[in-house]
């Protein structure tokens, strides 16, 4: 998918064909709409083509005044994915007439600035632009950080009471979500330093407070992470006790029933035989029958009971 941006009164607006000073951003694309692109901006295929490279590290580079830099951002899977949250490779080129962006799918930070949740945004100002992706990505993951937060609170309520492993598989794939996100905030945090470091792009000193800001901000977002992926981490080993715990409790009110149950089984079962039994003419047999079950009944679930068996 192929869409031009270009900003008037600093809110950004669609339009149907490259101009200068524009924003192109280039979604799950073919490699005919990266041809296009090519043709267009001058940019190399190879260079458009990096960030479509699911495993592409955090990192910038520059070729005949050409500037591509990666860095990764969150994205929410489909509920039946095997983890609900993973990092995809989000490509920002600057070329002399214009900034493109290349994601391999459908990216919420793009979507995040085309919604109109940054305030002010000028897409003839490539590096300002390129700052306020930056930004808008470390505020993603601090979003996604506490939905996942979230996710482990409501597993946590279901833990209380379950016996089985559904709901400790969801906390696996959630910890394994929070790697994904350390490892990518990490490599975004070394690529942004270098990035001020090395002063790749032209700063004024309102971008250089922005980048700041950035770097705060992913940091935060990394501190987020350690500190959510640390509880998941210690209380795996707590909830898988719980569990087990539960499953014994189950099996202790079965055998504790089983038992209650097999004694009236048991009494009528030798009552209940083709043989002579001492007193079974007698007229009031069934009634003693019936309560000498209920007395031995009784008594056994009374002792349970101080047992604290159930």
């Amino acid at each position: 998918m192929l869409t031009y941006y270009r900003s008037i009164g600093g809110k950004l607006q669609t339009v149907d064909h490259f101009v200068d000073g524009c924003w192109i951003d280039v979604q799950r694309p073919s490699a005919e709409e990266l041809a296009v692109v090519s043709r267009e901006t001058g940019l190399e295929l190879d260079y458009l083509s990096y960030p479509l490279d699911p495993d592409e590290r955090s990192r910038f580079e520059r070729e005949d005044g050409q500037l591509l830099i990666i860095m990764q951002t969150s994205y929410r899977l489909p509920d039946a994915s095997d983890i609900p949250y993973d990092t995809v490779p989000l490509g920002i080129l600057h070329t002399d007439h214009c900034l493109v962006t290349v994601c391999a799918m459908e990216n919420p930070v793009v979507r995040d600035l085309v919604g109109g949740l940054i305030r002010t945004v000028h897409t003839a100002k490539k590096n300002r632009l390129t700052l306020q992706l930056f930004l808008r990505n470390a505020q993603r993951f601090l979003i996604d950080v506490r939905h996942i937060n979230k996710q482990v609170d409501r597993t946590e309520d279901r833990l209380e009471s379950s016996t089985r492993n559904k709901e400790l598989l969801e906390l696996l794939k959630l910890e394994k979500s929070l790697v994904y996100f350390m490892t990518a905030l990490k490599a975004n945090e070394l690529m942004m330093e270098r990035v001020k470091r090395d002063r790749i792009f032209e700063m004024y000193e309102e971008d250089a407070d922005l980048l700041d800001d950035v770097l705060i901000e992913n940091l935060q977002a990394i501190e987020m992470v350690g500190i959510a992926s640390n509880i998941l981490t210690s209380m795996s080993g707590t909830f898988a006790s719980v569990i087990s715990n539960n499953v014994n409790q189950v099996v202790k009110l079965l055998t504790v029933t089983t038992i209650l149950v097999a004694i009236p089984t048991l009494i009528t079962g030798v009552f209940g035989m083709n043989v002579p039994i001492p007193f079974q003419t007698h007229p009031y047999m069934f009634p003693v029958v019936i309560g000498l079950m209920v007395a031995v009944s009784g008594i056994l679930a009374y002792v349970f009971y101080r047992l604290r068996l159930f």
